[in-house]
Parts: C-alpha cells; structure tokens; sequence
C-alpha cells in the first residue's frame, strides 16, 4: 500500500494505476476485468472528452444513474479527480425523483446506463451520455495530455448524495475528498485488502456504503473488484461466488437473512437434536462450513451494515465461525463510524469506534446508559446542499453530527445501537427511507385525514391510515342504498335487522379493504421501489398528537428494531 501525499480521490486514481499497474482493477462478473493501468488511461481520456465536449471543469456536476458496472466506476474517478462533484443516483428512483435530483444538484451532465434511459425519456436540457459507451468517449478525447487540471484539494466538494429524490424533500449529503479518502483509509483497521484480493460488489454503488468501503476501499489497496450487475438474488448470487470464489464481499442483513430462513434453518429444524444446546451449537459449525464453501471456499471477511442483523442470525454465523463483521455508520459520515474485524466481532455490537473518528453518547435527561450518539471526525459530511437550515440541526453547538441514533458503550469501547431517533426507516438493502414523503402521498387520497407509515419486523413497510368522517359517511351512504331494498321485502324484521346488521359490517369492511388497496397500488406507483408499502391498515381513532399537533409516533409500531 502506498502512502498518501493528500487526501484526494485524484491522488487515489493516479497512485493504484501506477502502483498496481497490470493487476485486474475493474470487471463484470463473467467479464474480463480492465488492468488498473487501463483504468487510468481511459479516466484521463474521459476528462479530455468532458472538458473538451460538455465544458466539465472543477466544481462542475457529473451524475451517474446506472447499475454497477466498471465503467460506472471509471465515470466516478474521472469527474472527481478533475475536481467536478460526483452526484450518484439510486437506480430505484422514479424518473420524477431522478429529475428533481439532477435540477436540485443543478447537474452538467449525466451517465445512464441502456436499461435505464427510459428513466429519462422526459429528460431535463443537459447532455446524457451512455454508460457502455465510456471507453469509445474516452478513446475520443483527444490527448490527455493537452488537459490542464484544476488543483483538488482536501476539502474540496466531492461528491453529493441524496438519500431521497421527492420533489420539495431532497436532501442532497455533500461529502469532501477528505471525507469520503478519510473514511476509506480508516478501513483499514478493520480490513486491509492486498493485491490478490477479490471483492464481489453486490450493493449499489450509489450508496455510500458500497462505493467507498467496497470501491474505492477495494481500488486504493490493489484488489480486483468484480460487479454483479443484476439484483442479488439466489439465482444470480450463487454463480457468482463459484466463479469469483471472493475474499471479501459487503452486504446487508436481508441477505444473510433469507440464505438462513430460506436454505439452512429448514434443514437444520429437520433433526430433533436441533433443539438442543451442544447439538445445535455442532450442526451450526457443520452447516456454516457448507455456507463458507457456497459463498466459494476463499471468504476472509463479509462486511454487514446498513441496518441491524436479526438477533438469531447473528447467533447462527457466530456459532458457525463463519467470517462476518458489523459496522454502523450513515451516508453523512462517509459512511463508517464503527466496526470490528471478524476475529474481534461481538455479539449485538457493531464494534469501537473507527481510527480517527470521536464518537460520544449524549444521555437524555431520564438518566439512561443510552443516548443519542453523536460524532466528529474528517468522516463527518460538509452539511446538506442548499439547505444551511437542516445542516444546522444535525449539528450541536459544539460542532458535533447528531446521527439521531440512540446508542451506548461498554467498557470495552464497543458500541450497541438501540433504535433510532429519528424517523427515518433504512430499507432492506441500508436505503433511507422518509415516512413523512409516504405519507404525504397517502394522504393527497379524498378517502384520508392523516396517516402513519412503519417498517416491520420483516422489513416491510406498513401505513395506518385513518379515514376522512365525510369518506366514511360517504360509505355508509352507499351501503344504505344497497340495502334500503331489503326492508320493502321484508317478512321478519327481526332476523331481517340482525342479517342486514351483519351483511352491512361485511360489505363495509370488504369496501374498505378495496379503497386501501387501490390507495396502496396507487401510491406505489409514484414511490421508489425500497419504498413501497406493503400493507395498508385501517385505523380507527385519531392519531395521539404533541402540543404543535404532530403524531407522536413512539405510540405507535416502530421500525422493526432495524437501526
């Protein structure tokens, strides 16, 4: 590993091209990787396109909207280290919300990969160019040499990264050179990766988690990073691995997860001896040594962030020495503020403290060991773009980051995460995800006074939603009319009321059921797919509300105990 003169991702890319130079650096799972070398000569042919061809200079905006690909990667090193700002784009999002981002972030041009150009059939007045068509773009530049880059310095914007895309509600997380070449340097006391290393790249990396741990984590230390470029699901995962056969790979709950419901626990609850300790404790070892030969035989570390692993999930890989590590951290700290090697990991802990980064536990007044976890460190985000007002609430007067995460320590500096604070939900693969912009959805329904969105246990996401008093007068209006004919025929009208009584609860609760759901399909149509709702539930009673008359949602299902 070299060393670091500065702390930039310019310094980054010129560094590993040279020092790695003929190694494998980029590739498609099934591909031929691009050398590092390669990669360096096609991200200085891109920068003489851009500056060249769309004006691309220093402070400039370059998004990036498609699945992960090595050319994704070669975009993201290329616009950096000529000091314009990266604006990554989750794949997910409508094209409304990727519109509203790419006039939000004020963006100069934009990347897109050939599936996801319908995303932008209604695009805004800026040049859009083709993901795979990258190395022709680069071949076009003309000689990199003629290019005079502008300085990029430590504290300069690097990157900015939006957690949401809905119109009036984005909040754009402005991350440094320093910020994001900190975090990743920092790594290495958790995970120092070599030349040699493969690192099977499954998350998107538009998230912050992937593409600085996983990414440029993975480029600046020599390893050969190959990217699935498909969800990861079984059917895609599980060749994957065989091919890779990957040293290191990082991933959120859900998939662990579903592997252990799916394909292991079934199995294992087969044999009666399961249920007891020693012998569960045996046939855990045994099933984790066929799970470390599935995910290819050669697995050094597996990284799990982004939300909190299920209790007894955890216990299984601990009890099965399998190689897993947890770390916690967020989008606006580049992302890692803790974690462990897999030799150190603990239980329910997500580890100390990462090199570099100061973390504190605030108490609340009630005098609890938990509080609010607040940090400081260069990890620590330059505030949120075009919005100083909620820049200042995040932070104290001190100039601490308040995650709005509560937390505590032991005595051996491992931290546990408790819950959070916020309202913010992560979805399954560490996605934030907003309840307010949900609802604000559900509620633009003439059917709804106010609603409530929660996230499962199962990860799912639940709306409680209460009716408008005209739309259920509205109902019981319908329903009098239907049943307004039975009265003229009747003969009993005592077993004509209790009959009539009972058919007119079922009719209404079976209209209620149809109104929710077409409320649900609806919504859904307009939300990004990790933001969908599963279910919608009719609540009954007006929601308790705070003084200001906003829900106090601690009275109400949280979100599953996935911080």
């Amino acid at each position: 590993m070299y060393r670091l003169e500065k702390q930039t991702l310019r310094e980054i890319l010129q560094k590993s091209t040279v020092e790695y130079g003929n190694r494998p650096s980029l590739g498609l799972v099934g591909g031929t990787p691009y050398t590092y070398r390669r990669v360096g000569t096609l991200a200085a042919g891109l920068q003489a396109f851009l500056a060249s061809r769309a004006g691309i200079g220093k402070g400039r905006r370059v998004a990036l909207l498609g699945e992960n690909s090595p050319e994704w990667g070669i975009v993201y090193f290329a616009a950096a280290a000529m000091g314009a700002v990266v604006v990554p784009i989750l794949t997910d999002f409508t094209t409304d919300q990727i519109l509203n981002i790419l006039a939000h972030a004020e963006c100069d041009v934009v990347f897109v990969s050939r599936k996801l150009k319908e995303k932008l059939s209604r695009r805004a007045d800026i040049p859009v160019f083709d993901m795979e068509e990258v190395p022709r773009l680069a071949d076009q530049g003309g000689s990199p040499g003629e290019l005079v880059p502008a300085e990029v310095d430590e504290g300069d914007l690097a990157a900015i990264i939006y957690t949401s895309g809905t119109t009036g509600n984005s909040k754009g997380v402005m991350l440094s050179h320093r910020n994001i070449v900190s975090n990743t340097y920092a790594t290495r006391t958790i995970i120092r990766m070599h030349p040699g290393d493969r690192l099977l790249s499954i998350l998107p990396l538009a998230h912050t988690y992937e593409c600085t741990l996983g990414f440029v984590g993975g480029f600046m230390q020599g390893a050969a990073i190959y990217f699935l470029d498909k969800p990861p699901t079984a059917s895609a995962l599980l060749p994957a691995m065989a091919k890779i056969r990957p040293t290191i790979m990082l991933s959120v709950p859900l998939i662990m997860e579903k592997v252990y419901r799916s394909s292991i626990l079934p199995k294992l609850q087969e044999k009666k001896i399961y249920a007891k300790p020693f012998f569960r404790r045996l046939l855990n070892r045994i099933a984790g040594k066929k799970l470390y030969r599935t995910f290819g035989g050669r697995l050094r570390f597996f990284g799990i962030g982004g939300a909190a692993l299920a209790p007894d999930v955890e216990r299984f890989l601990i009890e099965a020495r399998f190689p897993y590590a947890i770390g916690y951290g967020l989008t606006e700290t580049s992302p890692l503020v803790a974690g462990a090697n897999p030799s150190r990991t603990s239980y329910r802990s997500t580890g100390p403290a990462l090199e570099g980064v100061q973390v504190r536990i605030v108490p609340d007044e009630g005098g609890s060991e938990d509080g609010e976890i607040q940090v400081k460190g260069p990890n620590v985000m330059m505030g949120y773009y075009k919005d100083p007002e909620k820049t200042a609430e995040v932070f104290t007067e001190d100039g601490w980051f308040r995650t709005g995460d509560l937390g505590r320590v032991d005595g051996k500096g491992r931290y546990y995460i408790r819950g959070r604070s916020k309202t913010m939900i992560l979805g399954p693969s560490g996605e934030n995800i907003y309840p307010e912009e949900i609802e604000a959805l559900i509620n633009q329904s003439d059917f709804v006074q106010e609603s409530l969105v929660y996230g499962e246990q199962t990860g799912g996401l639940t709306a409680l939603v209460l009716f408008k008093p005209e739309a259920l007068e509205r109902l019981n209006q319908d329903m009098r009319q239907i049943f307004g004919a039975m009265e003229d025929q009747a003969t009993d009208m005592a077993n004509l009321a209790e009959e009539r009584t009972r058919e007119f609860a079922r009719r209404m609760e079976e209209r209620s059921r149809e109104i929710l759901e077409n409320l649900r399909r609806d919504v859904n149509t307009k939300l990004a797919a990790f933001s969908r709702i599963g279910r919608v539930v009719r609540h009954d009673a007006p929601f308790e509300k705070t003084p200001t008359q906003k829900i106090k949602r601690h009275f109400y299902p949280r979100s599953g105990d996935r911080p």
